[in-house]
């Protein structure tokens, strides 16, 4: 019920059309008992040639205990019987479909924005976590969750909730056509309604339990999907389709048994209510011989009584049904609530102030840092100033903590123990976007996104000018090839910038570090998986980005970093050493040992 409350909340800012709705589905069940209640006049009045001309009598009406005749609801002066109840079964059946009309529309309207304002409202708070949560979460579970979860969700709150009302209001006024006819029979009839409800309750749960499955199952699927078509010339390159097929085939074959599971369990309570409703019917043609033969009811009223309730048994089904599909919308709900009800490891204080800019210095002192899932310091006690215009390089082997490190300065992560000051603020009690908004980030994996070369260039800057645009593709030497594609800066250059080379696309990156012109610039092995061509040609637009800025650049070639006002070098998570190229190039530390590494295997290859 929690998790059912949590899912109504979003449709509160559509209250009024719900309501709207809820009125005309009670007109609607007031007319589906109405059929019922013409059906009397037929079998009394109209088909019984030795009837009277007297007025039709359709029921009683319980709080006031007076009659209710047909020609009071009919606006038309008609007097003769047939055509009286010919119109009144038109004019219900028209009142009845323009009703369920609108209130369809209004439901599934208030149903559609409610989950769409969910789904949006789980794509912020997931866009809004750490670092560490998309590494512990993989794309295609998100994607699933987002996509298949909620339109679960939007399956029961918009198709499955007018049909709810639909079939609630129509039972009620069945159950009131019925009631009101012969209660001491109705109320037989009716007892075999705790058999169908208890089994349907129970199956609910099951359902919900192999609804989970099915949605776990269906995500792994898209996390084998998109890891299989992002990785495809990996896949070709090493032969392994066959792998990757039969790897598909097992998870559909998983996805085919839980839904198979949950195909089974909803089944069984359609059969359940059709046999306990036949043999309510058989009682019920018993009791109406004996009844009809002695004079105490009417073959019309009878049919009605006979119709209404089969008509009763129909939404009764309806709504056992509607009831195992809500369990199964519950079921999905709930790894979408795991991620709403997920704390973000990193986010804004309260009151945290706005950084207008930075001009002094980047301090860290006795900075620490863990991943969340170890015990294992990554980072210990950092003590490191970078000021304002300088260019300082972070190097050392494979995981010494580099790009941990640097990583810490924008909060991708925030430190485990020290503080990261930019311009004497505590990065955590400034906003995260007035932080980032002074920091660039030019990495060696460049993200481009499947949109046109002028977007991917202004995509830290909508607003900016094509001029604007354009000046940064110039500076990131980036104009001639952009020129020569089919349609130039409105050219799509594929997912992850497929169409573009390695030089190209982290030409692109620059420019969009360009155009952002943020004071300070994070460079990570910006050049590492270029060529030597390619190399060079970024190198001179690093040199355009760096003009001006503050930079900390990453990196495993040393060639890249000589000209830094400083380098510092990390092994281990620990400072080893500090000072210019020339001045650790003849200190016999970490870095003449990388230094002199480098230069041997480039030696080697030389003379291979």
């Amino acid at each position: 019920m929690s998790d059912l409350g949590r899912l109504l909340r979003y449709a509160r800012p559509y209250t009024m059309a719900l309501s709207v709705a809820v009125v005309l589905m009670a007109l609607a069940g007031a007319c589906t008992a109405m059929m019922a209640l013409l059906i009397r006049p037929v079998f009394d009045r109209v088909l019984d040639p030795r009837a009277s001309d007297a007025p039709v009598l359709l029921t009683t009406i319980p709080v006031f205990n007076r009659p209710l005749y047909l020609h009071e609801v009919i606006p038309f002066p008609l007097h003769d019987v047939w055509m009286l109840v010919a119109v009144g079964i038109a004019m219900v059946f028209l009142l009845k479909g323009v009703a369920d009309y609108c209130g369809n529309y209004l439901v599934s309207y208030a149903g559609f924005s409610a989950v769409t304002d969910l789904r949006q409202r789980v794509f912020e708070r997931v866009l809004a976590q750490d670092a560490f949560f998309f590494e512990s979460n993989t794309t295609g579970r998100l994607m699933s969750s987002i996509m298949n979860d909620v339109d679960k969700i939007q399956q029961a709150t918009s198709h499955l909730l007018a049909d709810w009302m639909r079939q609630t209001f129509a039972a009620i006024g069945l159950l009131w056509v019925v009631v009101q006819m012969d209660w001491q029979l109705a109320l037989v009839s009716l007892t075999v309604l705790p058999f169908v409800f208890v089994p349907t309750v129970r199956i609910g749960r099951k359902l919900r339990r192999s609804t989970r499955r099915a949605q776990d199952d269906a995500a792994d699927i898209s996390q084998i999907l998109q890891e299989t078509l992002a990785g495809h010339q990996v896949v070709k390159s090493f032969g392994a389709e066959k792998v990757e097929a039969d790897r598909f085939r097992k998870a559909s074959l998983k996805l085919r048994t839980s839904n198979l599971r949950y195909v089974a369990q909803q089944a069984l309570a359609s059969p359940l209510i059709e046999f306990f409703g036949a043999l309510t019917i058989v009682g019920l043609l018993t009791y109406a011989r004996r009844q009809i033969a002695s004079g105490h009811m009417t073959t019309g009223e009878f049919t009605s009584f006979v119709i209404a309730l089969m008509m009763l048994y129909e939404p009764v089904k309806r709504l056992t049904g509607i009831h195992n599909i809500f369990q199964q919308a519950l079921g999905a709900s709930q790894k979408v609530f795991e991620y709403l009800d997920r704390e973000q490891l990193v986010r804004n204080k309260p009151k945290a102030v706005t950084l207008r800019g930075f001009t002094q210095s980047l301090e860290l002192t006795n900075v620490s840092f863990r991943y969340a899932t170890s015990e294992h310091l990554v980072l210990r006690d950092i003590s490191l100033e970078v000021k304002a215009g300088q260019v300082v390089a972070l190097v050392g082997p494979s995981g010494a903590g580099k790009s941990t490190l640097a990583s810490l300065i924008p909060r991708f992560y925030d430190a485990t123990a020290g503080t990261v000051r930019m311009d004497g603020h505590d990065v955590r009690d400034v906003t995260i976007e007035s932080l980032r908004a002074q920091i660039g980030v030019v990495a060696q994996d460049t993200f481009l996104f499947n949109d046109t070369v002028a977007n991917n260039i202004r995509y830290g800057r909508p607003e900016a000018s094509f001029e604007e645009m354009r000046a940064s593709a110039a500076d990131a030497l980036a104009t001639e090839f952009i020129e020569r594609l089919p349609l130039g800066y409105d050219t799509l250059i594929g997912e992850r910038g497929t169409k573009l080379s390695g030089g190209q696309r982290q030409r692109i990156a620059i420019a969009r570090a360009l155009l952002r012109n943020a004071p300070l610039l994070i460079l990570d092995e910006a050049t590492s998986h270029l060529d030597t061509e390619s190399e060079i040609l970024v190198q001179k637009a690093l040199s355009n980005l760096i003009t001006g800025r503050t930079v900390i650049v990453i990196a495993h070639r040393l060639s890249t970093v000589r000209r830094a006002d400083r380098i510092v070098v990390l092994e281990q998570g620990r400072i080893a050493e500090s000072g210019s190229h020339d001045e650790l190039a003849r200190a016999g530390g970490v870095y003449q040992r990388l230094h002199e590494l480098q230069y041997l295997e480039a030696d080697e290859l030389l003379g291979s």
